[in-house]
């Protein structure tokens, strides 16, 4: 009996330090990771919102990129979540009915588009607002990991991070390949069916939060108080260049949402298919995480951004191999083609963006280090909704729609060398001896934990991108 009870203790720690990297699993430890576990999951219909704005509601490219940039308006606006949540509490609690109202908000969003939503508006609106339960989610369960990191050690605040990133990475490459595998079987309103019961997830789990009943009215001022110190930390030119860099660096055009209706009616992708190029993209993203964390993480600012937007814009041109059938005279097939360039570009994407994590970080000042990473997260998602709209616009002018394609590579071309424009401006980035860690960056970093790509910052809502890879799109 003793040996059995050795044995038990050692396995539950081994799983504990493995598995939990040393954090009790409690029951609110549990629910706060089944949160992330939920916004990675969500991407089950990915594709089958990709394919419904397509055959179903018959957009065409231009129209599907401006919306996917209304759709992420929520994103932009993320601070906001958190300031009402710490100044208006619900029945005296700050967090937990957040979580449950932002639950109920994404199994309705889900259910209008499988059954009400029949034009562009009605998707619109039922897309926003599962926008909108996301980005409320991410606010609380990321302010819970805040609470709960301030406690622990630095080492351990990071293994909490690592946690919380790992369950959203574990959703996401569950769906990342059934995204695409169950459109085969099933029509789109069935996957979003099916996709309505996780948020109800968050809504349950929300009651195993650890939370004490607020007593004091709800203070105001504190948030009042936080508004200007934010504005004294935004009006210093060593946080406001770079953020500014940051915000044209994303904004250029993308054509993702063209190459889409390119892969399926031109290429003739099945959604199978396409389920397979998320799984290895999904892959690669954690491959380009690890190459970052283990070779690039000490290298200067400038010189990492530098070289990471010239070779992302030079593999990027790959694609017009494919745009223009190159790659059949070469003897190479649509889908190895696409399949290699995608795994490629989101490696590349990945270590390109991991930068802007640690630049948002380290530009806080202490005091106001969640805010304002929040802060300048919101404007990094501010610049996709621009890059989607420049994108709709060009889609436009250019003549590219769902079966047209013929001007396809001019957009490719304008979205990968539009990328370079902003490297003269290089010089706004801090310079090496202003990269070294600090604890600020740390503490700010917890404000956000990191997580896979696609679920970083808002939706992502298109199945195969070109163009332009990123992270936070």
């Amino acid at each position: 009996m003793i040996v059995s009870d050795t044995g038990f203790r050692k396995l539950k720690d081994s799983i504990v330090e493995k598995l939990f990297f040393g954090h009790e699993p409690s029951a609110e430890l549990i629910a706060i990771l089944l949160v992330y576990f939920v916004q990675g999951i969500l991407g089950l219909a990915r594709l089958a919102v990709s394919f419904f704005l397509k055959d179903d509601l018959h957009l065409n490219p231009a129209e599907v990129s401006a919306l996917l940039g209304v759709v992420a308006l929520p994103w932009m606006i993320k601070p906001l979540f958190g300031f009402i949540s710490d100044g208006l509490p619900i029945f005296g609690y700050r967090r937990r009915p957040y979580l449950v109202l932002s639950g109920f908000l994404g199994a309705i969003a889900w259910v209008l588009l499988a059954t009400v939503v029949h034009s562009a508006w009605a998707a619109t609106l039922a897309i926003s607002l599962g926008s909108l339960s996301t980005a409320i989610a991410d606010v609380i369960v990321d302010s819970l990991v805040v609470e709960r990191a301030r406690g622990e050690s630095v080492s351990g605040a990071g293994s909490l991070q690592s946690l919380t990133w790992g369950a959203a990475a574990v959703g996401g490459l569950i769906t990342a390949y059934f995204s695409g595998a169950l459109l085969q079987h099933f029509d789109t309103r069935t996957i979003f069916l099916i996709t309505a019961t996780f948020p109800l997830i968050v809504s349950c789990v929300a009651w195993l939060i650890a939370e004490s009943p607020v007593t004091e009215k709800a203070n105001w001022s504190i948030v009042g108080e936080q508004l200007k110190q934010l504005k004294q930390a935004v009006t210093q030119k060593s946080i406001w260049l770079p953020t500014a860099f940051l915000f044209l660096w994303q904004a250029t055009p993308s054509a993702e949402s063209s190459f889409f209706y390119f892969s399926t009616n031109e290429l003739g992708f099945e959604p199978e298919f396409l389920g397979r190029v998320r799984l290895v993209t999904s892959l690669a993203s954690v491959v380009g995480v690890w190459v970052f964390q283990r070779f690039l993480k000490a290298v200067p600012f400038r010189v990492i951004f530098g070289w990471s937007t010239v070779i992302s814009a030079v593999l990027g041109l790959s694609m017009l191999l494919l745009v223009t059938h190159t790659n059949r005279a070469l003897g190479i097939d649509d889908r190895w083609f696409s399949l290699g360039d995608s795994l490629i570009l989101t490696v590349m994407g990945q270590i390109a963006f991991m930068p802007v994590l640690v630049l948002a970080a380290r530009l806080c000042p202490p005091g106001v280090e969640a805010t304002l990473f929040a802060l300048l997260m919101s404007v990094v998602n501010l610049s996709g909704l621009v890059s989607y709209e420049f994108g709709a616009l060009l889609t436009h002018w250019l003549g590219v729609t769902d079966t047209n394609f013929d001007n396809l590579w001019i957009l490719v071309l304008i979205a990968n060398l539009s990328t370079l424009l902003p490297l003269p401006l290089l010089g706004w980035l801090p310079a090496a001896d202003a990269t070294s860690p600090s604890t600020e960056a740390h503490s700010a970093l917890e404000a956000d934990p990191a997580k896979p790509i696609g679920q970083a910052f808002m939706p992502n809502l298109v199945s195969v991108s070109a163009g332009k890879e990123t992270a936070g799109e």
